[in-house]
């Protein structure tokens, strides 16, 4: 059975949009050679229709040479959306209607990590539908100060520290899982 994992650039203040202001300075070998590793367990993505729109503008048109880009346009994909009625992108299914069970069925029939980046929209609904199995946290030392957190108006869910390390840089990689007791 398939785990739904997701992945996150995060500030220390909960931010995690436009990781693209602010999270390069950080970036190192250590950081791209731990992304590579939980990529390498990916048998397919899932994500939400903003992020879908935003990656299917632009990584279609990417080649091999750019990095991700051969995966992220041969691996295959669920896009999870009630108003998306089809996607174009290579080896896309929407999921819609009852999603739960239709992401249940979806874990049940892989073996590997379903991975996901962004939509933190999706990611407090999979926590609060018990869905997703391990979430990843690459804390980076700064304060952005504005834009969306991942967790906001949400209710407690208490999650168990599975992995944990610190990178040159001063970000911190951490992996929980939901909490078993």
């Amino acid at each position: 059975m398939g785990k739904i994992v997701s992945n996150f650039f995060i500030s220390l203040d909960g931010v995690v949009e436009a990781p693209d202001q602010w999270h390069f300075p950080y970036f190192n070998d250590e950081m791209g050679a731990a992304i590579g590793r939980a990529a390498e367990t990916y048998e397919a993505f899932l994500m939400g229709r903003v992020l879908y729109e935003e990656w299917a503008s632009y990584w279609p048109s990417q080649s091999d040479e750019v990095p991700f880009a051969s995966f992220i346009n041969n691996v295959p994909k669920y896009v999870v959306s009630n108003t998306l009625d089809k996607a174009n992108w290579n080896n896309t299914v929407v999921v819609s209607g009852d999603i739960a069970a239709e992401l249940r069925q979806i874990k049940e029939r892989s073996d590997g990590d379903i991975g996901m980046s962004g939509s933190a929209t999706l990611v407090r609904w999979l926590v609060a539908n018990s869905l997703l199995d391990e979430l990843g946290l690459m804390v980076h030392p700064i304060v952005v100060g504005h834009g969306q957190r991942l967790f906001e108006d949400t209710a407690t869910h208490p999650l168990q520290l599975e992995h944990h390390e610190a990178f040159e840089t001063g970000v911190l990689n951490l992996t929980y899982a939901p909490a078993t007791s």
